[in-house]
């Protein structure tokens, strides 16, 4: 028998910590607004950088968070924070340049389409980790 079947969904909940869906909401979001610039005929261009540029982010976070994870498991605050700290940067400037070089070297009309799509990305995401850390406290705090 699974544990599920023993347990309960409340052995579930505490194993697993937040759902896919819940981590991951700003990616659907992504996955959703592929097809929105093709049914409103935006720039693709625009997409394609801010796309790229949230999964690379995106994969940084996840390093990171794993990284500062572990650290602090071996009681490594300094690590944990320089890992935190230097991965938010990192994020922020690739965000922020692939916006700006679409603008620059694409079409304005791009450059504002990756704006909008990133500011509704780190819209999701910031939403999508606070209501993981309400529905999760222990997850926040190892």
């Amino acid at each position: 028998m699974s544990t599920l079947a023993l347990g309960g969904s409340e052995a579930a909940a505490t194993r697993g910590g937040p759902p896919a869906w819940v981590r991951h909401a700003d990616l659907g979001l992504l996955a959703l607004a592929l097809a929105a610039f093709l049914l409103a005929g935006w720039p693709l261009l625009g997409y394609a950088a801010a796309a790229a540029a949230w999964i690379v982010q995106h994969m940084i976070f996840v390093y990171a968070h794993r990284r500062a994870l572990e650290a602090l498991r071996r009681g490594d605050r300094r690590l944990a924070m320089g890992a935190i700290g230097a991965a938010t940067l990192g994020r922020v400037w690739i965000v922020t340049l692939s916006i700006l070089l679409v603008g620059l070297l694409g079409d304005r009309d791009a450059g504002l389409a990756a704006a909008l799509l990133s500011l509704a990305l780190v819209t999701a995401h910031f939403a999508a980790l606070g209501f993981s850390r309400f529905l999760y406290p222990e997850e926040a705090a190892p």
